[in-house]
């Protein structure tokens, strides 16, 4: 046996110990490494008992790499999904607590938001033929499946590959139910994943018919109707429960495209779906022919409505607001007067609509957003998208897009206020880079430089090599730094997150196009912060008031001086004139603004004001593909300027501040936009026109005049012949309040 070697009574020369600890290691290691050797054979001995060959083999070798491929996907994929898993941590059902119902800026009803209390009934009390028209229509295996249904999925492949074309979707409800509580509807695989992986986390949390009721409630409807009881009484006027066959088939039918199919819109093609719920009704084994051939011959008839939808993504927008606003009020049940102007929102929407269906396939863009608010802060038109039934993600609040060069005039801002440039201070435009290693080189989209120009032309340009040298202090300029810049950003009312760095001075951050219209509202104001909002008042059931703007608002706050904002417009009132945006330019009335293209021309904005109204527009793709060759000089400009022109019609004009009206003297003051020609060929349309100013004000004084006087007393035999008092033998003569 060998002697340890570490034995401190041992004897010796410390060489001879020495070599002892070395003549150990060695040993160890060797016996270590035959034992390892001896085990892995006997190991290899036992596997190859499992040795197959020929076929088998083939089969096990693709069995196990199937098995490899699935742990890398599962990984991949809750790495994909664990981002959706945060938002079941907020409070996702709060959207039940309040019940509101808005009004426009005059008064005008104009939507719901909220679920009533007495509206959302339980499942138990649901028509057992409406439960079985939803559930042959959207999901027959709800109760066999665990939120995903891999059967439904292959039946509805099926489907669609023997009709060629796209007949049945393979969404469970309880996939629809985690898109519409958590995600988009962009159609993406990331979203897919994480549609299934919160599918999975519904299912575990939540019982079958907590599911269903929950996307009963939920789901739109049509009609700006959240829900199959608001949506029972705003078709039929009746409760949930009392709904026919007929009422439940064209009911269920609009789950799978709530504005094409909706009655008050287009009544045969609702009639027509309701017909092929009744269909899948008999397929599915729910009832037989028998029992729906008298609704197919007697289908459901709605209640007379306008068939104009109402401003959809403005009232999810102030519903939001309306919380915020409420949470400390005793009661949820609320009417909110808001800000939105019905003609301005359809002409804010026949804008977009407009440019996309005449130039959208020729540009490859699909999507639009655009916010305008007053000169006072009033949101009067939102549009979220171009159709709010297929989707109701709100690009004009939700969705940060890069805004590109629209971004500059917040960097020349923060320049001119923090260093005393002008509009005059003189630049040179040349190459420049940032950083070392791979330095960031931005160049300008002619490709060539200008050489020595003043911060006019540069912004009017639209130079990018300026921000550039505005950032690092190039060329005799003072370094702004990235810290200047995002301060100057969040004090104008950015409220994204900003990354700091170099890119940042051309737009690389992801904002909201809110945000934009509320950053160059700055602008319109003088340099004072625009409060951007919707909600004008809130009041419960009774009338009684519970929030009021002008006497519950923040007290106005100044965000540049007066010299920063008198700089800023005297540039940017000639990008319109002779600059990149020379198609939003309007008659006869001066306009300010810049336009802005990202990276691969994936986002296109212009974002101008008048004296009047600030508005913000975008243009791009959910997915984030690339248009072909959009700029935001092209198709946002030409939306902007057909918009404005109308917004700006029989209206009382205001100049832009610290700008001149018009170049040509103050004649021009009193001059109104004039009427665009339509691309389509058709009558442009007009304004209606609205009260002036003094009009307003007197009506105000006579409403104040009214609220403070007594009560009037009526002659009883007065009050009598309007109530029929007379007939009932009533005494006459006798005054009462």
């Amino acid at each position: 046996m060998m002697r340890d070697p570490f034995d401190n009574n041992r004897k010796g020369h410390g060489w001879n110990r020495l070599l002892d600890i070395d003549s150990w290691i060695d040993s160890s290691m060797y016996n270590l490494y035959a034992g390892a050797g001896e085990l892995w054979e006997s190991v290899t001995i036992f596997f190859r008992r499992f040795r197959v060959s020929g076929l088998s083999k083939f089969i096990v070798e693709i069995a196990d790499e199937g098995v490899s491929l699935a742990l890398v996907g599962s990984i991949l994929m809750l790495a994909l999904a664990l981002p959706a898993f945060e938002e079941t941590e907020k409070n996702w059902r709060d959207q039940a607590d309040f019940s509101v119902v808005f009004l426009d800026r005059y008064g005008k009803e104009i939507g719901e938001r909220g679920i009533r209390q007495d509206s959302s009934a339980e499942i138990d009390a649901l028509p057992d033929h409406f439960i079985k028209a939803v559930l042959a229509t959207e999901d027959r295996r709800f109760f066999d499946h665990y939120g995903i249904d891999f059967v439904g999925l292959v039946r509805a492949m099926a489907e669609n590959v023997r009709a060629n074309s796209v007949v049945q979707g393979g969404s469970t409800i309880t996939q629809q139910l985690a898109k519409n509580l958590f995600l988009t509807n962009d159609r993406t695989i990331e979203r897919k994943i994480k549609e299934a992986f919160l599918s999975l986390w519904l299912e575990v949390n939540l019982t079958k018919k907590e599911i269903l009721k929950l996307y009963l409630d939920r789901a739109y409807m049509g009609g700006g109707n959240f829900g199959v009881g608001a949506a029972a009484q705003y078709y039929f006027g009746k409760d949930i429960k009392d709904v026919t066959l007929a009422e439940a088939s064209l009911l269920a039918g609009l789950y799978k495209a709530p504005t094409r199919y909706a009655p008050h819109v287009n009544l045969p093609a609702a009639r027509a779906r309701a017909n092929e719920v009744l269909t899948n009704m008999v397929q599915a084994g729910f009832m037989t022919e028998g029992q729906v051939i008298g609704s197919r011959r007697q289908p459901a008839t709605i209640i007379e409505r306008e068939g104009d939808e109402g401003p959809n993504y403005f009232l999810d927008f102030a519903f939001e607001e309306v919380k915020r606003l409420a949470a400390r009020f005793p009661t949820r049940t609320l009417v909110a007067k808001t800000t939105v102007d019905l003609d301005l929102q359809r002409a804010a929407e026949d804008a977009i609509e407009t440019h996309l269906k005449l130039h959208g396939e020729a540009y490859g863009v699909r999507q639009a957003a655009l916010v305008a608010a007053e000169h006072d802060g009033s949101i009067r038109a939102l549009v979220g998208g171009r159709d709010y039934g297929l989707s109701q993600f709100n690009r004009a609040t939700q969705a940060r897009r890069q805004p590109g060069s629209s971004f500059k005039p917040y960097v020349y801002t923060a320049a001119i206020e923090h260093f005393g440039y002008d509009e005059n201070t003189r630049v040179t435009d040349g190459p420049v880079c940032i950083g070392r290693g791979k330095p960031w080189c931005p160049r300008n989209y002619s490709g060539g430089y200008a050489g020595r120009v003043d911060f006019t032309r540069a912004l009017v340009k639209s130079y990018n090599t300026i921000p550039a040298k505005l950032y690092i202090g190039r060329d005799g300029l003072e370094r702004l730094g990235g810290e200047r810049v995002e301060q100057m950003a969040r004090t104008m009312g950015i409220t994204s997150p900003l990354i700091v760095n170099a890119p940042m001075v051309l737009g690389s951050n992801g904002l909201t196009v809110l945000e934009m219209a509320r950053g160059y509202g700055t602008f319109m104001a003088g340099g004072m912060a625009l409060d951007a909002h919707a909600i004008v008042q809130i009041t419960d059931i009774h009338g009684n008031a519970l929030y009021d703007y002008k006497t519950d608002r923040e007290p106005p706050r100044r965000a540049i001086s007066e010299r920063t904002a008198s700089s800023m417009n005297k540039m940017l009132v000639q990008i319109p004139e002779w600059g990149t945006g020379r198609r939003a330019a309007l008659e006869g009335v001066r306009a300010a603004g810049k336009t802005g293209t990202t990276q691969a021309y994936r986002d296109a904005w212009f974002v101008g004001f008048t004296g009047n109204y600030v508005a913000a527009v975008w243009f791009g793709n959910d997915n984030y593909q690339p248009t072909r060759r959009l700029t935001g000089g092209r198709l946002p400009a030409m939306t902007w300027q057909k918009f404005m022109t109308y917004a700006h019609q029989n209206i009382e004009l205001r100049a832009i501040p610290f700008v001149d009206p018009l170049p040509g003297g103050e004649q021009q003051q009193r001059l109104v936009a004039q009427p665009a020609p339509a691309e389509d060929g058709q009558q442009p349309a007009v304004r209606p026109k609205v009260l002036s100013v003094q009009a307003e004000r007197a009506l105000r004084e006579l409403e104040t005049i009214f609220k403070a006087a007594k009560p009037i007393r009526l002659n009883q035999q007065l009050a009598a012949r309007r109530t029929g008092g007379d007939e009932a033998g009533e005494p006459a003569g006798v005054s009462r309040q």
